[in-house]
């Protein structure tokens, strides 16, 4: 035993003296170091046989006590990381190895129980629990705005164009939702293929018209289900080959157009070119027709940069619409690499004007395809207007059989979800950045104005009618994530309307949708400088009254299983730059925090339109970007969202990705996921919870509830019950609006990063949707799953 523990002191202590002095050098704190010489002189003494060295490492352990507190407070994961090795080290030295003294043993012994328990107690607390609750119905809310559509139905991606994830179906509340059992399952069938990109998700939130579902999936294979039973109707399998050159392989949603009499286009059209590259493909479905005339239609895009129209009754493509029901979005685009442009989220429809965003490939190609937004007629593919963030004042249609008439090259583009005002004739979208994010010598004065920003299109003639921009000259990748939210505000000076704009810097934007002032105050802040030499940064950045921006990182907010690994996160720590929010990316790297991941993403927010509240799921979670000179990442291939991109025909290349442990943990210490409920008329966060566990994401099942990050949305329901999966344990989770209290989870088959959607099936029961297939860059269970939930009969489901 006596040679056990020396070997382990000695070891230990070797690593965490080497390593300490090393970050000594860098700066950072000494006691590490210390920790290593304190258990080398325990070594010595267990050697010898001396219970001195029971007294020596009694010392120590106090004074990591004191160290632990100073540094983190009274915060559990925080002490454990930096105090649960040693303890258990003092538990060995417990154990005889042949001292002849024993007073060093009872002190050793009383101190190591003392500590151990003071760390147990710090299990009770929570330092970054808010708690709280939310106002309220306020008087005279309106209940439910958007397009024409009962509560029963789920007619577009946010269950309308507000986007407001919002159903005012009340069967399941907080009393009852705890007897929720599965209503059916349903597998599509589209898996994960070997020459996918890594990033291949599932994220479809289905739509529910009459009492058919419909989704598509990662392949862009659309799916007709009964909403009764899940049952198939039909299904349409799009010719989608797989391409490792694409970052994303998924489709969040498809839209639905009534059909209203055929009014007329808004504007001048250009008539579209035969899609001779990409023929469509048939429908798998019972006695579909190719010539059927579609009254009403459903559009999808897919992965391969067509927008789709298909009957929703026979899953037949609409043949009068474009190329026998396919338009090729790739007209006008002056660069046309494959798998470097493609639409990932549903168009947004007003009347017969169909618009719709696409992503472009970050840091792939300084000469990549335009981020244009397009207007389309629905009814035969007609081209309205473009609106390119390059050259935005030419918006009349262009001529697609013109080759000299092109977008400009890798303009900020839209790639979440589009939101609409019919009332006043507006569509809201979300803009990213221009691509290489991180490079910023490439852009001209029109797109320094609408990157990272969100713009008011004119429904009628594309014009910008307003913006307001998040990020000023944006070199982090801060693109606007989400689907902005539309709803009226009922503020001191009256009734406002209002847009709501969640943001991966984590600030929260309120905004007159009408005028894009700020609702609530906007800042602008100095935010840190001193760039390559070919960039600059800008001097200032805006802020939000209403944030989730996380606190700065410190050397003391570094983690890990043990202070080894929290060691090395230490040094990356000092090794890289960190000036704060905006840190310029460098040579050397930078730490991007709050990450590009986002605090929001995709999955934005839900709202409450009657109580005028949000609910979110705020991560926290850093990255870090280096810049690569060009002739030292030649060759590389591109890596997708974590790694090594080119950037080809830049001077820098980026490598990018989390800032992890040796283990593969982050390195900023837990929670790096919450829920939260803010108050949107103040700009008051009321509650704010640890979210998620790492059920699924060890070797072991323990649900070990450190707060874990995710992506995917919520939705918000009549009786103040919310449902939200996105994290990265296999859960759908129910939680109060008011409190943010956890109220029921259901298990499911696989990741759950899909936004769930709710509606009234044809006995007049609610049911709870989710498309559970995983996420392939986060490194959830991968699955095909569509999982439906309702009340059994008797307990308020009818």
């Amino acid at each position: 035993m006596r040679v056990f523990l020396t070997i382990v002191f000695g070891l230990i202590g070797v690593i965490l003296l080497a390593g300490g002095i090393y970050l000594i050098a860098l700066g950072g704190s000494p006691f590490i170091g210390f920790s290593g010489a304190a258990l080398l002189v325990t070594a010595v003494f267990v050697l010898r046989r001396s219970d001195l060295a029971r007294w020596i490492y009694a010392g120590f352990l106090i004074l990591l006590a004191a160290w632990s507190l100073w540094e983190s407070g009274y915060d559990w994961w925080a002490l454990a990381s930096r105090m649960g090795m040693f303890l258990i080290l003092g538990l060995l030295l417990l154990l005889p190895f042949g001292a002849r003294r024993r007073p060093g043993w009872t002190a050793l012994a009383a101190v190591t129980v003392i500590t151990g328990v003071g760390l147990l107690g710090s299990l009770a607390t929570d330092p970054h629990d808010i708690k709280g609750a939310l106002p309220d119905q306020i008087a005279n809310a309106d209940p439910d705005m958007g397009p024409p559509g009962g509560p029963q139905d789920w007619l577009a991606y946010g269950r309308t164009d507000f986007g407001q994830r919002f159903s005012p179906l009340d069967q399941i509340t907080a009393q009852n939702v705890a007897s929720l059992e599965t209503a059916w399952t349903y597998q599509t069938g589209d898996l994960k293929q070997p020459e996918d990109t890594d990033e291949t998700t599932y994220q479809a939130t289905p739509i529910k018209v009459g009492n058919t579902l419909y989704l598509c999936t990662p392949h862009n294979w659309l799916v007709a289900l009964d909403a009764d039973t899940g049952a198939e109707r039909w299904v349409y399998k799009a010719d989608i080959s797989p391409l490792s050159q694409r970052q994303h392989q998924t489709c969040r949603g498809v839209s639905y157009w009534p059909g209203d009499g055929g009014a007329a286009p808004a504007g001048p059209a250009a008539v579209l070119p035969a899609d001779t590259d990409h023929p469509a493909t048939p429908a798998v479905a019972a006695d579909a027709t190719p010539d059927v005339q579609c009254d009403t239609r459903l559009f999808m895009p897919t992965s391969d940069a067509h927008l789709l129209a298909i009957d929703p009754t026979t899953g037949a493509l609409c043949p009068e619409f474009g190329d026998n029901g396919s338009l090729n979005l790739i007209h006008n685009m002056p660069f046309r690499q494959a798998g470097f442009y493609y639409s990932t989220s549903p168009p947004v429809i007003v009347g017969t004007t169909l618009v719709i965003g696409g992503a472009v490939n970050d840091n792939y190609d300084v000469n990549a395809p335009s981020g244009v937004i397009r207007a389309y007629d629905v009814r035969d593919g007609r081209l309205l207007w473009n609106w390119d963030s390059g050259n935005p004042d030419a918006t009349a249609p262009f001529d697609v059989n013109d080759p000299t008439q092109v977008y400009t090259p890798s303009s900020p583009n839209s790639w979440a979800p589009l939101s609409a005002d019919p009332g006043l004739g507006l569509v809201y979208v979300p803009m990213g950045n221009r691509t290489p994010d991180q490079l910023g010598m490439f852009r001209n004065e029109a797109e320094e104005t609408y990157a990272s920003s969100v713009v008011a299109l004119d429904v009628a003639t594309g014009q910008a009618r307003w913006v307001q921009q998040f990020v000023h000259h944006d070199l982090w990748d801060m693109d606007t994530p989400a689907q902005p939210t539309l709803l009226d505000l009922d503020m001191p000076q009256g009734r406002v309307p209002a847009l709501v704009v969640p943001t991966k810097q984590g600030d929260v934007y309120v905004l007159n949708r009408e005028t894009g002032e700020p609702i609530l105050p906007i800042t602008e802040r100095p935010a840190p400088q001193g760039t390559i030499p070919e960039d600059f940064a800008a001097p200032t950045q805006p802020v939000s009254a209403l944030s989730f921006e996380p606190e700065p990182l410190t050397e003391s907010k570094m983690w890990g299983a043990t202070l080894v690994d929290q060691m090395l996160c230490r040094i990356q720590f000092r090794q890289l730059r960190y000036e704060g929010r905006y840190t310029p990316p460098s040579l050397q790297g930078t730490i991007v925090y709050p990450g590009n991941f986002g605090v929001f993403n995709w999955g934005g927010i839900a709202v409450d339109p009657r109580r005028q509240v949000m609910f979110g799921m705020p991560l926290q979670l850093a990255f870090t970007s280096r810049l690569v000179p060009a002739a030292e990442a030649e060759g590389a291939t591109n890596s997708g969202e974590q790694g090594l991109n080119s950037n080809t025909g830049a001077p820098y290349a980026v490598e990018m990705g989390p800032f992890l442990s040796p283990i593969g943990v982050p390195c900023q210490q837990p929670p790096w996921g919450f829920v939260a409920g803010a108050d949107l008329r103040t700009g008051e966060i009321a509650w704010k919870h640890r979210n998620g566990t790492t059920m699924d994401m060890t070797p072991l099942p323990i649900p070990l509830p450190l707060g874990m990050p995710g992506i995917g949305g919520p939705v918000v329901t009549g009786s103040g019950v919310v449902f939200l999966a996105a994290a990265v344990d296999n859960y759908l989770r129910a939680y109060d609006l008011t409190t943010g209290a956890e109220l029921w989870r259901g298990r499911l088959p696989a990741g759950g990063q899909a936004t769930p959607m709710t509606y009234l099936d044809s006995q007049g029961r609610q049911m709870v949707v989710l498309v559970a297939g995983g996420h392939g860059s986060i490194g959830t269970d991968l699955g095909d799953y569509v999982l439906a939930w309702r009340l059994p009969a008797g307990t308020g489901g009818n």
